[in-house]
């Protein structure tokens, strides 16, 4: 078989089992070995470490992975590609394969059981459909991860890093900003996939904090309060508030709030700043309401 992260090894492989690209799977396999050396060159993979591959497609990145890492854990949907990874992967005693939804899946469980509980590292080329469910599933459930290496869609990676104002600025960027440290690493063309996708690609680490960078009495209260701003976006903050269900505000406690804070009534959720969905939360969450007198 000739080496995968090449185009002729993976036509080979492909051909050898009659594969067919699955678009509703956002399958794109790369084709260039030395993207996925530098992938696991930033990843900063070591032999003691225990590795979550998420859509590892026909096996390529999982060798790298498996040469480097203690053990990996490779999470495939597409059921026509789990014989295809057992050839692929026969040589390498190290990896678990498991035919499984990632976001139907209790990683959690599934650390304890494959590295004791310890915090794991995650290298992914992540199927760009689902790229933030998986970023945000991650980081909210505090599965146990050291970092988050990842290939996602240049536009989903500029989200990440970018701060109040912008049009990318949302749910996303927050979270990530909250929990990691995010750094892009590598930007990848289209050509270095096979099929082709329409977009640039971009690798990001993202390593997680000891501490998040603020601190807040109610995690859960303010990432609702950040999804509720961001739902209706072009909507004064106040209104995508007090119209949220689930949060039970009265448009007057959130006015009340954003004077306590020094911020016009008429502010726009895109505004916040990580600090500012902090201070909010404090202000309007069970454990800040008293802060609020009329």
């Amino acid at each position: 078989m000739a080496a995968l992260g090449t185009p002729s090894g993976t036509i080979e492989i492909l051909k050898k089992y009659n594969f067919n690209f699955q678009k509703k799977y956002g399958q794109n396999f790369l084709i260039d070995t030395h993207i996925l050396e530098k992938i696991i060159e930033v990843s900063g993979i070591t032999g003691e470490d225990c590795v979550l591959e998420i859509g590892p497609g026909i096996g390529t990145m999982t060798q790298y992975l498996a040469r480097k890492a203690k053990h990996v854990i490779a999470v495939e949907i597409d059921q026509a590609l789990i014989p295809i990874l057992e050839d692929t992967l026969s040589g390498h005693t190290n990896v678990t394969v498991i035919n499984e939804d990632i976001l139907k899946l209790d990683m959690k469980q599934m650390i304890e059981e494959k590295n004791g509980g310890k915090p794991i590292k995650v290298t992914a080329n992540l199927p760009y459909y689902i790229t933030t469910p998986i970023i945000m599933e991650l980081l909210e459930s505090h599965v146990p991860v050291e970092s988050i290496t990842v290939m996602v869609q240049k536009e989903v990676a500029d989200r990440m890093q970018t701060g109040p104002g912008s049009k990318d600025y949302g749910a996303l960027s927050l979270a990530v900003q909250y929990y990691t440290k995010p750094e892009v690493m590598i930007q990848v063309p289209p050509t270095c996939f096979m099929p082709k996708p329409k977009v640039g690609s971009t690798v990001i680490r993202l390593t997680r904090y000891s501490m998040p960078p603020v601190k807040v009495r109610e995690e859960k209260h303010m990432f609702a309060l950040i999804r509720a701003s961001f739902n209706q976006r072009r909507k004064m903050l106040v209104n995508s508030l007090a119209n949220a269900p689930g949060l039970g505000l009265a448009k007057e406690e959130v006015e009340k709030a954003l004077e306590i804070m020094g911020l016009p009534v008429t502010i726009r959720g895109e505004k916040l700043s990580l600090e500012d969905f902090a201070g909010l939360s404090d202000l309007l969450g069970n454990g800040g309401k008293n802060h609020i007198s009329f």
